[in-house]
């Protein structure tokens, strides 16, 4: 299975939906879940799903902020 392309796809969708990226906020292991449908995880499996999105969303909305600030700057 690869966990890689899992975390991809549940990027796109949580990127695509706000509401969906709330319901994750709230409940990453719920939402993770329901989004995989009939892929099924073990528990130690999920939890590096789980830590990939939020690292990876961390690592987007830092990046977000450093664009603003060089925009703040005249740097784009």
């Amino acid at each position: 299975m690869d966990i890689q392309k899992i975390i991809t796809e549940l990027l796109s969708k949580l990127n695509a939906d706000g509401k969906l990226a709330e319901k994750f906020k709230a409940d990453p292991a719920g939402t993770v879940t329901s989004l995989l449908g009939n892929v099924k995880l073990d528990d130690s499996q999920l939890k590096t799903v789980v830590e990939g999105v939020k690292a990876k969303l961390k690592l987007d909305d830092a990046a977000g902020v450093l664009n603003t600030i060089g925009g703040l700057f005249g740097k784009k």
